[in-house]
């Protein structure tokens, strides 16, 4: 457990910051568990008295009086110390968020070269949830019951210290070393088990993904008959797990009824002189039952920590490559020519150069036009000019100014419009707006009309402010490239890049969209990544690039009169050939 949390900057940090309402915390949680057993105890006390016959009443009022005000304290306690508790939780968890979002955001580029969208889908939704069990399943449970039992060695000790000696001992496999055994064998079960769950999760996606091949080519009953060893050891791995669990929980049970004796044999020696004083008996038995809650869920919660390490050692592991940036700079001028001078760029040492010794140079207003195969570089390009990587040699700016040192300025600069531009849920208005913030809604109503989605919106049932639904599922992929391209055209930067926004629409909307899109941005410069040549028409100038280079420049119809490879590409991809 230390060397995770040796350097740990996602954990420990939170407990100082917030420590303060941790102390309250442990406080709450401690008084709970006393008044669970004052209850108890004085309970205890109340029967054996009143078994007595007392005289007067008076002479069990206090106990009657106490038994009543540990009865209400007990659950009080318990009911603000888990909204303490959650609340701790929530501030720390949304400081987990924002700093996330802020680690992701610094550098998003390297995350997208270093991580599968799995991966931080499961940073955001996975981690973020373990480490708040970590504070309490583990964290506040363990500290609780270490303070409990402090104050339960004390009290006993505060009549004998031998005896009080052998209760530590008895309480210590319970609170310290059950949990260390249960961590010990269970760690790598439980490191498995969310493996095994892992597999089986993508096992049934392949299964459900892929029945209808199976139903085709008529395998049914190879389907239903087929080996499924995950499923299997998972089960075998799941029991194994339960087993242990099982003998531990009878084992702690077993160990508290020792004590429970323990009390029994100890009491009747110390309090049986007179019968004033027999009436402690019950009194001290019964206050160690409430206490068993405190102490049994500790292995448990302990048991998990190999879950919450992974989570702690991901998070932490979330250093991006700090870029060091030249000195901003604010364009004075309009954009007047973009240029890729003699660039070199690989991802890392080992890869072959990606783009080698690659020019380009675009004048305001072209709409250029990148081919090539896939791995060839086209979207390196793009994030290239966008600033969100750096090339090893060469350099890639606007009006002679280095891209890198622009990066202030680049929402101004540049707009984008890619295979699927992300729609909150919200409403249309709310997300076109985030093109301009400061925009009204009669240019946002403009901005819709431009991009041919005037006509939707008088449909909708409350126009522009409709709320789009989740990743835009109430519109078709035209509908939600058509938004995308209102919140661009919003944004009213000079520069534009396209990056095969028309990837999995059909040819009849793929056409009417790229229609769309150069007539709205007509006077903008647009850099278009595409993987056919639909619409090819609408560029200036077509750029082929291969093995890092460009293979073929020129418009359309010179290479078509010219170049009879791309003449042969056209062909096919209008299936003339």
């Amino acid at each position: 457990m230390k060397k995770p949390l040796k350097h740990d900057t996602w954990v420990k940090p939170y407990m100082t910051k917030y420590k303060g309402l941790l102390t309250l915390i442990l406080v709450l949680g401690l008084a709970t568990f006393i008044c669970g057993g004052a209850l108890m105890f004085t309970s205890g006390y109340l029967i054996s008295k009143s078994a007595t016959r007392p005289e007067n009443i008076l002479l069990i009022y206090v106990p009657v009086v106490l038994t009543r005000a540990f009865g209400i304290a007990r659950p009080v306690f318990r009911y603000v110390e888990r909204l303490t508790s959650h609340n701790w939780v929530l501030k720390v968890t949304s400081d987990l968020r924002k700093r996330l979002y802020q680690t992701l955001a610094r550098d998003a580029s390297f995350f997208q070269q270093h991580f599968k969208t799995g991966d931080i889908l499961g940073i955001l939704a996975d981690d973020l949830g373990h480490l708040q069990n970590l504070y309490l399943r583990t964290i506040f449970p363990t500290l609780v019951s270490w303070l409990l039992y402090v104050v339960i060695v004390i009290a006993i000790g505060y009549f004998s210290w031998f005896f009080a000696l052998g209760i530590a001992l008895l309480l210590f496999v319970i609170v310290v070393l059950m949990p260390l055994v249960s961590v010990a064998v269970q760690g790598a079960r439980t490191q498995r088990q969310k493996q095994l769950q892992h597999d089986l999760y993508t096992d049934m996606t392949d299964d459900v993904l892929g029945l209808s091949d199976w139903v085709i080519s008529g395998r049914q009953t190879d389907f239903e008959k087929r080996p499924q060893p995950t499923l299997k050891a998972a089960r075998q791995n799941t029991l194994a797990i339960r087993r242990f669990e099982w003998w531990r929980d009878f084992l702690i049970q077993f160990i508290f009824g020792l004590v429970v004796l323990v009390i029994i044999v100890w009491t009747n020696q110390q309090f049986t002189a007179n019968q004033s004083m027999a009436n402690w008996i019950g009194a001290f038995v019964l206050c160690l039952f409430p206490l068993v809650d405190a102490f049994a869920p500790v292995s448990q919660g302990v048991q998990e920590w190999p879950l919450y390490r992974t989570s702690v050692e991901r998070l932490n592991a979330l250093k991006p490559v700090q870029r060091d940036l030249p000195q901003q700079q604010t364009l004075a001028a309009p954009v007047a020519n973009i240029d890729f001078n003699a660039v070199d760029f690989r991802y890392t040492a080992e890869q072959a150069l990606l783009l080698k010794q690659f020019s380009l140079h675009i004048h305001a207003g072209e709409k250029i036009a990148i081919l090539g195969p896939s791995g060839a570089g086209k979207t390196t390009l793009l994030n290239l000019l966008l600033g969100e990587l750096t090339p090893q040699a060469g350099q890639v700016s606007i009006n002679q100014v280095p891209i890198t040192a622009l990066q202030k300025q680049r929402a101004q600069l540049i707009g984008m419009l890619d295979q699927k531009p992300f729609l909150f849920n919200t409403s249309v208005m709310n997300n076109i707006r985030l093109g301009k913030l400061n925009a009204s809604d009669s240019a946002i109503m403009t901005a819709l009309e431009a991009v041919e989605l005037g006509p939707l919106m008088q449909r909708l049932p409350e126009g522009a402010n409709t709320v789009v639904e989740e990743a835009g599922a109430r519109f078709s992929g035209g509908e939600q490239q058509r938004l995308a391209l209102a919140r661009v055209l919003l944004q009213d930067a000079p520069i534009t890049l396209l990056d095969e926004p028309t990837v999995g629409l059909d040819p009849i909307t793929e056409k009417a969209l790229l229609k769309t899109i150069f007539n709205v941005l007509q006077t903008k410069t647009v850099i278009w990544i595409t993987h056919h040549l639909q619409g090819i028409e609408h560029a200036d100038q077509i750029i082929f690039l291969e093995h890092g280079q460009i293979a073929m420049q020129g418009s359309p119809r010179e290479l078509y009169r010219t170049n009879a490879r791309f003449r042969k590409l056209y062909q096919m991809d209008q299936g003339l050939v």
